[in-house]
């Protein structure tokens, strides 16, 4: 059964969003890393880094393909998840404890143009 938790925000690629105050801590859902298999790779965006909402900001490799993983607010990275480039696993394993990148965000709005749990369960129902 594939895990959807409260409280967080979706986006249409799989990620998901967890804001706290300024800050959206950036991973990848439960449905994605199932989909994708066992994850051997993470390439993390670099600190600093300035996104829009959409883009590109790091890739999942795994056993079956890679994976693009896209922002889902335009905002700067502050923080990335160096244990994921030991242990990119964790995505596999924990995949909503093992965040790959906390952004600044830029503008709160776009929270609202993600889904809510409830959202997210029907859309990746109607993609099964």
């Amino acid at each position: 059964m594939m895990k959807i938790i409260s409280g967080l925000k979706y986006s249409k690629e799989h990620e998901w969003v967890k804001v706290n105050e300024d800050k959206a801590y950036v991973g990848i859902t439960d449905y994605a890393q199932h989909s994708l298999g066992g994850i051997v790779f993470v390439e993390l965006p670099e600190a600093g880094t300035e996104f829009n909402q959409g883009d590109v900001i790091g890739v999942v490799e795994s056993v079956k393909a890679a994976s693009d993983i896209y922002s889902p607010l335009s905002g700067k990275v502050v923080e990335i998840n160096g244990e994921l480039a030991d242990d990119p696993s964790k995505l596999n394993n924990k995949p909503y404890e093992s965040w790959i990148a906390v952004l600044e965000i830029y503008d709160a709005s776009q929270l609202d143009e993600l889904m809510d749990e409830a959202e997210y369960e029907k859309f990746c129902a109607e993609e099964e």
